[in-house]
């Protein structure tokens, strides 16, 4: 409904169908390029979002790991290799 009240009074305005057209082309286009820009964005923040809670849980499931080494040897190996797997000694070092 929006379009049609823009859409019918630009008739009266610009006569030319051939400028007429081309406004609302580039309009159109950069209504859509600003659109996927919104779009990417909001994806990246989301995706961001989820790796900072694995993140989160990879390193709370490290310390566990490292509080139960004590008892089970064997889990000292898969936690480092949970670490380097995640990343999170760069990340610490990097914090």
């Amino acid at each position: 409904m929006l379009l049609v009240v823009i859409w019918a009074p630009s008739f009266v305005v610009l006569p030319d169908i051939d400028t007429w057209q081309l406004i609302i082309n580039t309009i159109t286009t950069i209504v859509t390029f600003l659109l996927v820009a919104l779009l990417q964005n909001t994806q990246k923040r989301a995706d961001d979002a989820v790796q900072h809670k694995l993140n989160a849980i990879a390193d709370g499931l490290s310390d566990l790991m490292a509080r139960l080494a004590g008892d089970h040897p064997e889990l000292r190996h898969d936690r480092d290799e949970l670490r380097r797997a995640v990343g999170l000694e760069e990340r610490e070092s990097a914090e």
